[in-house]
């Protein structure tokens, strides 16, 4: 009999209302460790009202928010960062002027102290770090260049490694395939793949075909509540979601 893995991140009873508007409704979420976790559901039905809560960006008027076990709570966001949450949102914030290499050195050095990070002692001990974490997200030949030149999916890949350079506990990603072909979408499966060997993944897209084939576990929003949540089998046999829902995200 094996251990079921803990949960890297949890949304219990997650309230969240802004003035007169619920934005959530007793959301209860868990992703477990080791695993892409789908979010999904139409446009305004809370999905990036959770992320921001879990990454503590947001404050729960109710509920609660535990990181293996943990109550996070009323942690700020960057105290939750330190204990292993990563987050990337939809639209890549990368440092357009610095190399890729850059880009990529300054999140592995993301916790460094101030005074290693001003004499420059981490550079060289990183390097290969760099090189092997541009590797796995396809961007070594562009290792050089200035961010600010890649294409639109290089630079999504970039903002994943960057959330990924740390092996956080926790990784939130949104929307990672917006306005992606394809064969970028793809690749950005392997990418996410690749992470959840590491971390719990929580991820918010639209491409159902996408998430069915990478996600071992999604829920689905409605409204700020959570309506159905199991696997992309169960899901897609539900009638409710079926009708109301598949067609809309």
């Amino acid at each position: 009999m094996t251990d079921t893995p803990r949960a890297a991140i949890e949304a219990v009873d997650i309230h969240v209302a802004f003035g007169t508007l619920r934005a959530l409704s007793g959301v209860t979420l868990a992703v477990k460790a080791g695993s892409v976790h789908g979010l999904i559901g139409p446009n305004g039905s809370g999905k990036s009202t959770l992320l921001h809560t879990l990454a503590g960006k947001q404050r729960a008027q109710r509920g609660a928010v535990l990181m293996n076990g943990v109550d996070v709570t009323t942690a700020p966001a960057s105290k939750r960062s330190r204990r292993g949450l990563s987050i990337k949102f939809q639209l890549a914030r990368v440092y357009p002027e610095l190399t890729v290499a850059d880009n990529m050195l300054l999140a592995l050095q993301a916790h460094e102290s101030l005074p290693r990070l001003v004499l420059s002692r981490s550079r060289h001990r990183l390097h290969q770090s760099t090189l092997d974490r541009l590797e796995q997200a396809g961007l070594a030949g562009c290792a050089d260049d200035k961010a600010s030149v890649l294409s639109h999916g290089q630079q999504q890949w970039l903002e994943i490694a960057m959330a990924c350079a740390l092996d956080p506990a926790v990784l939130l990603l949104d929307e990672p395939t917006a306005g992606m072909s394809p064969q970028e979408r793809r690749r950005t499966g392997g990418i996410i793949a690749a992470a959840a060997q590491r971390s719990g993944v929580l991820i918010v897209d639209h491409d159902l075909e996408f998430v069915k084939d990478l996600c071992t576990e999604l829920t689905v929003l409605a409204q700020g509540a959570v309506v159905a949540n199991g696997t992309a089998a169960e899901i897609e046999a539900d009638p409710l979601v079926r009708e109301v829902f598949l067609t809309r995200v």
